[in-house]
């Protein structure tokens, strides 16, 4: 099996590092973080080794790079002279956001690239990441990958030039939902629910509404039409959302998350 080595075991790298370890033995994976004890801590909690990123970059066959954009200078520094004696390249999987396939082939040179974006939601199973692939990934590698994943949550391939348009829906929509369920709950609370219940109704309701509309395929506005009685509560509610401009403000902040990137 490949070894497969972790260097950044944050919030996303250690959430994919605990999906791979579903997949493959953890004696196989090779975790190093900028906090030592973080990466320890990860090890312990699944069998798996901790190591410094010189020993990640000489042993794995896939590398996993969880490490800030701003960051990827001094990792060079420690992993560049290594990778350059390896006979074979490992495969590298980035998910650094907004380093495109072409800056990091300037970087890691004759090295296979896969570009991911996974989201918040990975770190229980039901994320959704991104994947794009250099032109020299062969498909058994991309495969690979995907496996890898699959225990995060669902896989999306996408062609590069549309991954900052989906990055805001995927990686910026978890913080935008959570602010309608939390004012979901605000208005429950303003009419006498509880807080904890409200909480819970809203969360329950959200997900029971994805599951809906993955499940049976039905486009959202027709679920809206479905809801909305003639002269009944539902409508009214709708039609104070238009009047505060609900959809143009969420439209908006998906560009200007997209925007943000250029």
């Amino acid at each position: 099996m490949a070894v497969t080595a972790f260097i950044g075991c944050g919030n996303m790298g250690g959430a994919l590092a605990r999906a791979a370890a579903k997949k493959i033995s953890a004696k196989d994976i090779l975790l190093c973080n900028r906090s030592p004890e973080k990466a320890e801590k990860l090890a312990e909690e699944l069998g798996a080794e901790k190591v410094s990123s010189g020993e990640a970059a000489a042993k794995a066959d896939i590398l996993f790079l969880g490490v800030k954009p701003q960051q990827l200078e001094t990792v060079m520094e420690e992993i560049g002279d290594v990778l350059k004696n390896r006979t074979r390249r490992p495969l590298i999987v980035s998910m650094m956001a907004g380093k495109s396939l072409s800056q990091l082939k300037d970087v890691f040179g004759e090295a296979h690239i896969i570009r991911i974006m996974p989201n918040i939601p990975v770190s229980v199973g039901e994320g959704v990441t991104l994947l794009c692939a250099g032109q020299d990934v062969t498909e058994p590698e991309k495969e690979m990958i995907r496996s890898l994943l699959e225990p995060a949550g669902s896989v999306a391939d996408l062609d590069e030039h549309l991954f900052d348009a989906a990055g805001g829906v995927t990686g910026c929509g978890p913080a935008f939902i959570a602010m309608f369920t939390e004012a979901l709950a605000d208005g429950a609370v303003a009419c006498g629910l509880p807080r904890a219940k409200a909480l819970e109704l809203a969360e329950m309701t959200l997900r029971g509404t994805a599951e809906y509309l993955l499940k049976t395929g039905e486009h959202p506005g027709s679920l809206k039409d479905k809801v909305c009685s003639p002269a009944g509560s539902t409508i009214q509610g709708v039609r104070k959302l238009e009047e505060n401009a609900f959809r143009s403000a969420v439209a908006e902040a998906v560009i200007a998350t997209y925007e943000k990137v250029f």
